[in-house]
């Protein structure tokens, strides 16, 4: 199986920065695509970005030109750097990975943490 740990989520003022990582342990051949999503109180599950084994990233247009994500395939890490936070980004952000286990393909997900932007 495959854990994913997330850190970096917290409180943050209106125009503020945080930085979330996820690290991938576990028992698997490989990471392929790694991604971030959200979801705040009463809505549903969110795409917010996401970045291929070989680079190639997708964002959610309310966070383009202010997010960030970035990945260490050595490390099987994924960062988000969020900058001018606003309060609408308040969610619990979640990180996800597509890893090879076995001869599968298998989507897996962190236990997700808490961004709060706030004044």
């Amino acid at each position: 199986q495959v854990q994913l740990l997330e850190s970096g989520g917290g409180l943050v003022q209106p125009g503020g920065s945080l930085r979330l990582s996820c690290a991938a342990s576990g028992s698997f051949t490989k990471i392929y695509g790694m991604g971030w999503y959200r979801q705040a109180p009463g809505k549903q599950r969110e795409l917010v970005a996401t970045i291929t084994r070989g680079g190639t990233t997708n964002y959610l247009n309310s966070v383009k030109g202010r997010f960030t994500i970035s990945r260490d395939n050595a490390k099987n890490s994924v960062d988000l750097q969020m900058n001018s936070l606003k309060p609408e980004d308040t969610a619990v952000y979640y990180c996800n990975a597509d890893a090879l286990v076995r001869t599968s393909v298998r989507p897996f997900w962190g236990q997700g943490t808490q961004v709060l932007v706030s004044s």
